[in-house]
Order: C-alpha cells, then structure tokens, then sequence
C-alpha cells in the first residue's frame, strides 16, 4: 500500500485513524523543510491514483461555497479548478474520491457529486451532532451531544441501533464530544467541544467548559464508556480525535484549550507522557516507525508516539494554529492545512 491509494478520504478513510503505512524515517537524521501558499480557507487534502492533489477550499459567510482545486504536488500551484458549488451557511467541510472515480464534497448544507447524486435514504436522529461521522462496513457511528450513536445500513435504509446506548456526558460541566476513531474495538473520542465556534487562530484560552476534558472509550461490543483526564484542567476544548496507536498501545489526546498533548496506555487509560503543546488539527501517524505529526500554533511537530520526544519542528509560515486535515505525500512528505494556507512538509 501506498499514500496515492490509501489516503483518499479525510484522515485516511471511515475509521477515522489518521494512520499511513510506513515512515518518514526522521531517526535517521534530517530536518523539515516546508514550501507554503497563502490559499484562504483550506480545508484538506487528497490523492488520487495517478498521483494528482486535490485541495478543497471554500469562502465565508451564510451563501458560502466550495471549489476543488487540483494542485501541483510539489510547488502547490493550481492546475485546474471546479465550477463553484453550493453550500449555505459556512461550514468546513470534507472531500473524498471515490471508488467510481467521482470526486464527492460536502459543505455547508450540500453534498456534491462532480458528476450527479441523489439521496437514498434519510433518518432523523434523537439528538444533535456537530462530529464529523465514522464507519465500519455498514455501522454508521455519529457522536452525539450526550451519547455515542450507531445506525446501521440494510443496503436499502439507515436504521438506529436501539440496542447500543452509550451515554458520555454524565459530569456537570462537560460538553459536547467531537469525531470518532474506530479502533482496537472502541470508538475513541475526546470531549469538551463547546467553544470551539471561538476559534481566533488559535483554540487555546477559547474553551468554555467547566468539567476536565477526557478521552472517551466507548466498547462497541458492551457500549460501556471510560473516561481519562486529559489534564484536569477547566476551560479544556478540542475540534477534532485523538489518535489510536494499536501496533505499539497508545492512544493520544490533547486539551487545544490548555495547551496539553498526552499519551495514554492503550488498555488501563494510565498517562504514558505528557507535553505543553498547543495542537488542534487532525493527527497523522506513520505506521511503521510511530513518527506522529501534530501542531505547536503555526509550527509542526514530529513526535515519537512512543515517548512523545520531539523528532523535529518547523513553521509553516500560516501565522496561525492548524485545526485541519494533515494529509501523507508519496515521498518524505506530508501537506498541512489551515485556513489561510497549505503547506508542503519535506525531510531533507
């Protein structure tokens, strides 16, 4: 396998694990050098076979809408770029290419087909959701405001699973939870997401909740959830998942409202290490050598997932902190996102 064919969906795929085969190979010596273009509202980042990148950016407002660009792989420069689509109220939204060769969008209110579409099947849920969705085969996992939900697809309708109740938000003070990762038999989130509608290039200070920000588990197969202190600390926040490491037991979450990045054992939820870090994107693992990307406000930082030693940084030159998608290249290379800029990330 490799990034061209592997990573053509926001965080790699359904499953949400933000994991690509392979290594950026850092312990071997090297340093990051970074190409970047001021391209307002980024969103993310994807591959097709032939190796063509494609960026999805959109503009602001309540009559927003989206482009596709397909980009210069190295340089970042625009190739081509799709007719403007709809999208009503501005809302990041995602990109991903399909198995039929489409290239698929949602923003704002609208999904689009760069070709055509139609909706097949509609279901009204018991609560709201600002996460992004996850799935496994036919399982369609979506956190909601207080509880994990799963719906399942027949191949004609959704239906929600009545038998799985999976309440997080039990504490006084805690809030809404964000996207999942399907993982090790859980799904795998990180709560405390009110405040993140404050964002001003950075999370960190925004957050409004006054319960500690946890890592949530939730066992797909009992629904039982655990919850692990990220810091312990009020006014904690996250927009995004944490990551799960299955090959060498760690799970990571971070608090972008207090500035804390942790490393937890996989199976007690006991803190492995711990850093001062203002992270706040998507989180992107290179499977075979456990070199985990992450943010420091404009910086990135390379991290070993193991012990949470700093492998390498360098500034991305956005003036502001990543709250995006991270997406691998087919080299020593890795693309960042924010939203006034993309970036290209190379070992040398």
């Amino acid at each position: 396998m490799d990034a061209l064919t592997t990573w053509r969906f926001e965080d790699g795929g359904p499953q949400r694990r933000q994991t690509v085969p392979g290594a950026l190979g850092l312990a071997d010596g090297g340093a990051l050098a970074v190409t970047t273009r001021t391209a307002p509202a980024v969103t993310m980042a994807v591959h097709d076979a032939a190796g063509g990148l494609f960026l999805l950016r959109h503009t602001a407002g309540d009559g927003a809408v989206a482009v596709v660009e397909q980009v210069d792989p190295i340089t970042l420069e625009p190739l081509a770029q799709s007719s403007e689509l709809s999208g009503g109220p501005v809302w990041p939204g995602g990109i991903g290419l399909h198995d039929n060769g489409s290239l698929y969008v949602v923003f704002g209110n609208h999904a689009h087909r760069l070709d055509d579409l139609r909706i097949v099947a509609r279901l009204t849920l018991p609560e709201p959701s600002i996460a992004r969705l996850s799935a496994d085969g036919d399982d369609v996992y979506v956190v909601g405001d207080t509880s994990l939900l799963r719906l399942h697809w027949d191949g004609a309708a959704l239906h929600l699973d009545e038998g799985f109740t999976a309440r997080y938000r039990t504490l006084e003070g805690q809030t809404y939870g964000w996207d999942c990762v399907l993982a090790a038999g859980a799904a795998w989130f990180l709560d405390d997401g009110d405040g993140s509608e404050r964002y001003s290039g950075t999370l960190r200070g925004n957050g409004l909740s006054t319960a500690p920000l946890h890592l949530v588990r939730v066992d797909l197969a009992t629904s039982k959830v655990t919850l692990a202190e990220v810091c312990g600390l009020p006014g904690g926040l996250v927009a995004n998942p944490p990551v799960v490491d299955e090959q060498r037991g760690i799970v990571v979450g971070y608090d972008s409202g207090n500035g804390v990045v942790v490393g937890f054992d996989l199976d007690g939820l006991s803190p492995r290490w711990r850093r001062q870090q203002d992270h706040g994107s998507h989180l992107l693992l290179y499977a075979g050598s456990g070199e985990l990307v992450t943010g420091d406000g404009s910086d990135v930082v390379v991290l070993d997932i193991t012990t949470g030693e700093e492998l390498a940084r360098a500034d991305t030159g956005s003036g502001m902190q990543s709250v995006l998608f991270p997406t691998p290249g087919t080299e020593r290379d890795f693309y960042v996102c924010t939203f006034l800029t993309v970036s290209r990330v190379v070992v040398h």
